[in-house]
């Protein structure tokens, strides 16, 4: 077995990649809203907290009720039982990735989990 795995990500609307790279800690996917297009649900987890990264555009997340703008080079940290939705600005695109892992679940960063060769 390779010890990496790659994908390209086109333009599609919403790429998964845990299928596509075999990812097994983590979900991640590549969103793309049009101008003035939000996604149709609200939306929570039982146990998952997601990291959200705005690559560009502009848009906003409905977070609980409470209206946040987000526009490129932010990033958002949401809970688990947080009721979340996005939606992108009238005037522009909206392109984000969001990573998806189980909450409290990070047992080592990056320097304590690196071994050097």
């Amino acid at each position: 077995m390779s010890a990496y795995s790659k994908t390209n990500v086109g333009h599609e609307n919403r790429t998964e990649l845990h299928d596509a790279l075999s990812l097994t800690g983590a979900e991640i996917s590549i969103n793309n809203l049009p101008a003035g297009a939000g996604v149709p649900f609200v939306h929570a987890h039982k146990e998952n907290e997601e990291i959200y990264g705005v690559i560009s555009g502009k848009g906003k997340v409905v977070l609980d009720g409470e209206t946040i703008p987000l526009e490129e080079g932010d990033w958002i940290r949401i809970a688990p039982e947080a009721k979340r939705q996005f939606s992108a600005s009238s005037d522009s695109s909206f392109t984000f990735v969001c990573i998806q892992v189980k909450a409290d679940s990070l047992s080592s960063y990056t320097a304590s989990d690196a071994v050097i060769f």
